[in-house]
């Protein structure tokens, strides 16, 4: 699907080539594609003779004024519009993509990029933080002022008011809203208007940069992010600043020496299925079962050097007599077998997490519960059963998703 010339859809692991193909690349695009695969390389795609072919990861990356959504796809049926509401159901569901906010219950914006739509919940975000007020900080600042305020400062007064004696240079402490929250904020808000191409939008964010305080420029770091406790005053803050971590951090500007610049905004399907089987699970499941995700147990010894451990993905009711470990691998079997290394690979957790139930969970067509048994021995049919499940698409017009009540209920026989 091509919405414009400058937006087109493609699946996961589908190639764009230069100038073939049913949505060409520029060479100038392709350039930019290969200068931000650099010689370390990205996880989202790989680069192929005069093109690049997508891996696992989902989501948008915009380059220059292209933008680029693969989605998600585990079934014969291609139409796009369909996978690209179930990505937005995934990502709303693990919180990666938020709609549970006051300011953001509704979203207005009908558009096929997911990119407009995170520009559109930061919008909300502000547009709702400026209506209940912004917060303000203590900060310290030096400067000349005409009144003696606060500390003067000795060396600098002497140095800038030799002629201008009416005037005192000193240290004080302000109360405003110029500090590293709103500074982080307008940076974001800057950013999306150099990339914004909705004209929806637009007057939005122009409105949004006159009603925003002037406030000073900011280095962005990690550790701003990393470090940050929030409190009473700055919970409603969390939406806003988790947007703009995302947008700021994965923008990647002039990657070709100064002409195109880069927004990657992409997840890695199968811990995207992962988070979403987990995260259902824990939302439907009665308050008698506990979910647990990436449970460790210690495998092997090592006599010289670290220990390995196994993490399996979904842990329910661990260390309790009930208990059943689940497996998450996006991909469709088709009808075939699981692999053997994944079906041996449950068989341990069966036996360290002492489970009564074990499966892998797959997407398919259609909900099922294929069960098989172990052999104990060569000829020898033991009493260790593992059984894997397919969990299928609830085709909507409007909101697609996965069908996970059939496994829910099935945990509950």
């Amino acid at each position: 699907m091509r919405d414009s010339i400058n937006t087109i859809q493609v699946f996961e692991h589908q190639c764009l080539w230069c100038n073939k193909g049913a949505f060409p690349l520029s060479k100038k695009q392709l350039k930019a594609f290969q200068a931000f695969y650099g010689e370390k390389g990205v996880p989202f795609y790989n680069l192929i003779h005069n093109g690049i072919k997508f891996n696992e990861y989902v989501g948008v990356i915009k380059v220059g004024k292209l933008t680029v959504e693969v989605l998600p796809k585990a079934d014969k049926n291609d139409d796009k519009t369909l996978w690209h509401n179930l990505l937005i159901h995934m990502l709303q569901t693990v919180g990666s993509f938020k709609v549970q906010a006051p300011s953001t219950s509704t979203l207005q914006l009908k558009s096929n990029s997911i990119l407009d739509l995170y520009f559109e919940l930061f919008i909300n975000e502000i547009e709702y933080l400026i209506h209940r007020g912004l917060i303000k900080k203590y900060r310290k600042v030096e400067r000349n002022a005409l009144a003696l305020k606060g500390a003067i400062n000795f060396s600098k007064h002497i140095q800038k008011n030799l002629i201008h004696q009416e005037r005192f240079f000193v240290n004080q402490t302000v109360y405003d809203t110029d500090h590293k929250i709103h500074q982080l904020l307008y940076k974001t808000i800057r950013l999306i208007r150099t990339l914004n191409t909705s004209s929806l939008l637009t007057s939005r964010l122009g409105a949004l940069e006159l009603s925003f305080p002037a406030v000073s420029d900011c280095v962005v770091s990690e550790s701003f992010f990393t470090e940050f406790q929030h409190t009473r005053k700055t919970e409603p803050y969390k939406n806003a600043l988790d947007i703009a971590h995302l947008l700021l951090f994965n923008y990647h500007p002039d990657v070709s020496t100064g002409n195109t610049d880069v927004l990657a905004l992409m997840f890695d399907m199968n811990l995207l299925w992962e988070q979403y089987v987990y995260v259902s699970l824990r939302r439907k499941l009665p308050t008698s079962y506990t979910v647990t995700a990436q449970s460790k147990k210690m495998f092997w010894k090592s006599k010289n050097g670290y220990n390995s451990m196994m993490i399996p993905d979904i842990v329910l009711n661990k260390d309790k007599e009930n208990c059943i470990v689940l497996d998450t691998k996006w991909k469709n079997l088709y009808g075939k077998n699981p692999s053997p290394e994944d079906l041996r690979q449950l068989y341990v957790y069966k036996k360290y997490f002492s489970a009564t139930k074990v499966a892998l969970v797959y997407p398919g067509e259609q909900f099922g519960i294929n069960e098989g048994t172990y052999y104990m021995e060569v000829s020898k049919i033991g009493v260790d059963s593992c059984a894997f499940i397919t969990l299928p698409i609830n085709y909507k017009p409007k909101n697609s998703s996965i069908q996970i009540e059939p496994l829910i209920e099935s945990f509950l026989k």
